[in-house]
């Protein structure tokens, strides 16, 4: 069943309400597949700009779309996002009733859609605001905007704010899950209490209920074209959550992973591991007892000890010598006459100035 999976259990007898390492894993699920679904279409798209490149520019709204769809399907069938009800967790609107609704009811259309919302809308705009401010730092670098113009007073004080706006939002959560889990709250998130909603696990009523309702979407017989179409686009995207629920467990690790391996943090060891060993360094040969000495000014030719003529440097040793000298020389003995390196007589090089 793709609302319920083989993974979901009755609820334990310890009570509805969930713990808090279920209720902050099922919020990393989805943060954890972002990424490195981002990471997938940017490889496709490198290696086919031409197909795929309009997938990595538009990957936000494409990946906000698809994710919209998927919450949306769940919220309508379970009561509950692809990620709670993957941990067998369900909403149910806050109030003072004891009883708690089958997840197979839905919740009332205002909480609906504030799930709905939060859910989707807000990663994403979170998301751009990040990059948003990615991208101005950039600029505040590199700026052409004179030190006086407005604009740029402007940015450089949303810089210099952003970060006690972003601290004030990740302490908003943090107090909120330490309220939790001290049970001074009943939600560990504030995105549930703005939604007018709380987590709950599933019962073996909600089960039961979830494996009906599925049953009779599959066996219902429907005649009209319409019926038709939807009857198909629901068993489309019921497959979709289906392959994404039974499949997650395995692929949820392997994305992480992949996350981690081409994480910025992680890009030194990646180097270090797979960096090329360093080349050791060239060897010196020993010169002969026979070698010519240097003489002590530069344009004297090692081996006639006149001044040079033709000037002719050897590739292999670098040192400059007369033509006819290092030609006669490297002929006879195929060595350098300083170095004793090997040499041929391709590796005699002639030096042009500007003199000659």
């Amino acid at each position: 069943m793709a609302e319920v999976g083989a993974h979901l259990t009755a609820a334990p007898a310890g009570g509805d309400r969930p713990s808090v390492f279920e209720a902050v894993a099922q919020d990393g699920l989805m943060a954890a597949v972002k990424p490195a679904l981002q990471h997938l279409v940017k490889v496709l798209a490198e290696s086919n700009p031409a197909r795929y490149g309009f997938l990595w520019h538009w990957f936000d709204e494409i990946y906000v779309l698809l994710d919209l769809l998927l919450q949306q399907h769940y919220l309508a069938r379970c009561s509950a996002s692809f990620s709670e009800n993957f941990y067998s967790l369900k909403r149910i609107p806050m109030g003072d009733g004891r009883q708690q609704p089958l997840a197979t009811a839905g919740l009332p259309k205002r909480q609906h859609w504030k799930s709905l919302l939060l859910l989707v809308l807000v990663p994403y705009l979170k998301g751009k605001l990040e990059k948003l401010v990615s991208s101005l730092r950039e600029e505040d670098e590199y700026s052409i905007h004179p030190p006086s113009s407005s604009w740029k007073r402007f940015y450089r004080a949303f810089l210099a704010a952003y970060p006690y706006v972003n601290m004030t939002w990740e302490g908003w959560f943090l107090i909120q899950q330490l309220c939790y889990i001290l049970g001074k709250a009943e939600h560990h998130s504030p995105m549930l209490k703005l939604a007018g909603v709380r987590l709950v696990r599933l019962t073996a009523e909600d089960i039961h209920a979830l494996q009906k309702k599925w049953a009779e979407t599959t066996s219902d017989q429907t005649h009209s074209f319409t019926s038709r179409v939807q009857s198909a686009l629901r068993k489309a995207l019921g497959g979709i959550a289906f392959s994404l629920s039974t499949g997650l467990s395995v692929s949820v690790f392997f994305l992480q992973f992949l996350d981690w391996w081409y994480s910025s943090e992680n890009q030194e060891t990646i180097k270090s591991l797979t960096a090329l060993p360093t080349p050791p360094p060239p060897v010196h040969l020993e010169p002969e007892p026979s070698s010519a000495l240097l003489p002590s000014l530069k344009t004297v030719c090692p081996l006639c000890r006149k001044v040079r003529v033709n000037a002719t440097a050897l590739a292999t040793s670098g040192f400059v010598f007369c033509y006819r000298c290092a030609y006669s020389h490297v002929k006879a003995h195929q060595r350098c006459p300083v170095t004793g390196y090997a040499t041929e007589l391709q590796h005699l090089v002639k030096l042009y100035s500007p003199e000659s």
